[in-house]
């Protein structure tokens, strides 16, 4: 059996072929990786395909990044870059925050649909304090495709909005909220405990793993 192809960079092996298995290219996630290894392992995603992208992109790395393509795609507030031509968006994905304070997970789902070639309409600040304002967008719910809600605090938004609509709802706990929110854990476990059906959970914070599994969701809609 022929493995799929392997390119050793001596410090990673990128995966050249996981977009043709898999549907979405391997991605770089920058945290912890130093500003040049970041930007050769981008040069070598690119030896194979149209695009590539890092998460988790650091000031350095993207003086970095830009210094080697100048006409990167950088978004500062989802902390990510993408080198070559975004694809043209097809389907929606329908983007809420329960508070402003979501908004840096919320941009890293955004920016991973806009990679993956899916459209995005985000409304932030649509919590459960005021749960009137959830209500207002209903009728954005039925227009999406699927749904991505990024809450911290008591992670209580996504169990009202797989009330509200038949579309799977992608919930993402972010790491928002006083002591007893335990850095996430609180919203990841009432998002895993959610009374109403259709919810899907990442992991805290993990905005990428959230574009993902929309952006699968929107693609196999469309076949």
């Amino acid at each position: 059996m022929d493995l799929p192809r392997t390119t050793d960079l001596g410090f990673a092996r990128l995966d050249p072929d996981r977009a043709a298995r898999t549907g979405t290219p391997e991605v770089v996630y920058a945290a912890g990786k130093t500003p040049e290894q970041t930007v050769t392992c981008l040069a070598g995603l690119l030896a194979d395909a149209p695009l590539a992208w890092a998460t988790r992109v650091d000031e350095a790395t993207r003086a970095a990044v830009l210094d080697r393509w100048p006409g990167a795609v950088v978004d500062e507030e989802a902390r990510c870059v993408a080198v070559g031509e975004l694809p043209r968006p097809q389907g929606r994905v329908l983007v809420l925050t329960a508070g402003t304070s979501d908004g840096p997970v919320a941009a890293e789902v955004a920016f991973t649909l806009a990679a993956c070639g899916v459209g995005c309409r985000r409304v932030d600040d649509v919590g459960v304090a005021g749960v009137h304002r959830v209500l207002a967008v209903a009728p954005d719910l039925a227009a999406a495709d699927a749904v991505v809600v990024v809450a911290g605090m008591d992670g209580a938004l996504p169990s009202v909005v797989a009330g509200l609509t038949d579309r799977l709802v992608v919930a993402v706990p972010t790491s928002v909220g006083y002591g007893a929110a335990f850095e996430g854990l609180a919203a990841l476990l009432t998002m895993l405990t959610a009374c109403a059906p259709g919810v899907l959970v990442v992991n805290i914070d993990n905005g990428f793993g959230a574009g993902v599994a929309a952006a699968r969701i929107v693609r196999s809609a469309q076949r």
